[in-house]
């Protein structure tokens, strides 16, 4: 399995259910570091999609508890491998990246449960997992656009929002 991928650089690898090791394995580490602020973890993105290629970054929600001082979390995050990430574009989460810049292994997402990052991922996640024929076309999508800007992270992510943004708003209406 690998994980790990160079920062701004696109290379999908087929589906590994080795990804979903990974994820527990950092959850239980993070259950260490920050458990107790944390009130559910969630596996999203790519990698949390059976059948799906991606990116071999394994994407990461960690729910903070209401009374949680976001500041001491990352903090303590940062002190154990991960890089915050502040100038994120996404307004209701702290988002921090694990591994070197060359190899990125995990994406952290610190998020509120009533958000909507949380709603949006999840649902997502759960919509292609329950719409097989939606996920192969994600999956075209993906491995042509990676073919295109395998140097160019910021193009293959622009070129399939308006295909995320349909989906997106499908699964919605489908989890309400």
């Amino acid at each position: 399995m690998m994980v790990g991928l160079e920062r701004g650089t696109v290379e999908l690898e087929p589906h590994d259910p080795a990804w979903r090791d990974a994820y527990e394995r950092e959850v239980e580490r993070l259950h260490e570091l920050v458990g107790n602020y944390v009130v559910e973890f969630q596996h999203v993105g790519s990698t949390a999609v059976e059948g799906l290629p991606a990116k071999p970054v394994v994407d990461l929600l960690a729910v903070l508890d209401e009374a949680t001082d976001i500041t001491e979390v990352v903090t303590t995050l940062e002190a154990n491998g991960y890089e915050h990430r502040p100038n994120d574009d996404v307004p209701d989460r702290a988002f921090l990246a694990k591994g070197p810049r060359s190899e990125r292994t995990h994406y952290l997402s610190l998020v509120d449960r009533d958000g909507d990052c949380y709603r949006e991922q999840v649902a997502f996640r759960d919509y292609l997992r329950a719409h097989p024929g939606v996920a192969e076309a994600y999956a075209d999508l993906k491995r042509e656009l990676a073919a295109e800007h395998p140097d160019d992270r910021s193009a293959y992510t622009a070129e399939k929002s308006a295909f995320v943004e349909r989906v997106l708003a499908d699964a919605l209406a489908w989890r309400d």
